[in-house]
């Protein structure tokens, strides 16, 4: 016969278990997000660098444009410094900036037809779709684990581990808005 000791030690091991596996899968998911957010800076370092390139190919033909190049010059450097919402917000804003330089390199054929030119704007626009991918799968990460922070049981260990929700990388305000190209 067992005793009843051996019955309140098997569940508190059982007990002691449940809460490691909750506590472990919440580690889990906020890696996961982490992970996100890292693939999200890889590529928007990898635009970082692209840009110097791509702006000093169309130097020479955009002279007139000159205020696009040095808006672009700006918001990169806001690239590397500043909270996950700014480097978003940036991110945001040169994306629609290098949307405008591209329109303006139709207005200069021999811009487009520019072998350098065209391999910078295809790097980016690689760059572009791998940023977009990159977010996606951060908004995917971030929901999956501010899901696990609310369902029972585990939100009862998250506030008690004191695991906090994440903010889901979005555009707000005019960020949303067509972009309008006028010279």
């Amino acid at each position: 016969m067992v005793s009843t000791t051996t019955w309140i030690i098997i569940a508190a091991v059982v007990v002691g278990l449940f809460i490691v596996y909750i506590y472990n899968s919440l580690i889990r998911l906020r890696m996961r997000v982490n992970n996100a957010w890292s693939q999200i800076d890889v590529q928007l370092k990898r635009r970082y660098d692209l840009i110097p390139n791509l702006v000093e190919a169309v130097k020479g033909y955009m002279k007139h444009e000159k205020g696009v190049l040095e808006n672009v010059t700006k918001m990169r450097a806001s690239l590397v410094t500043g909270s996950m919402q700014e480097k978003a917000k940036a991110s945001n804003q040169i994306t629609e900036a290098l949307k405008s330089i591209f329109a303006v390199a139709e207005n200069y054929p021999q811009l487009k037809a520019n072998e350098n030119f065209k391999h910078l704007q295809e790097e980016l626009s690689g760059t572009e779709s791998k940023i977009a991918y990159s977010r996606q799968f951060y908004n995917d990460s971030v929901m999956q684990y501010n899901e696990g922070l609310q369902v029972f049981p585990k939100n009862l260990f998250a506030r008690l581990f004191g695991f906090t929700a994440k903010e889901f990388f979005e555009t707000k305000g005019k960020e949303r808005e067509n972009v309008k190209v006028s010279f």
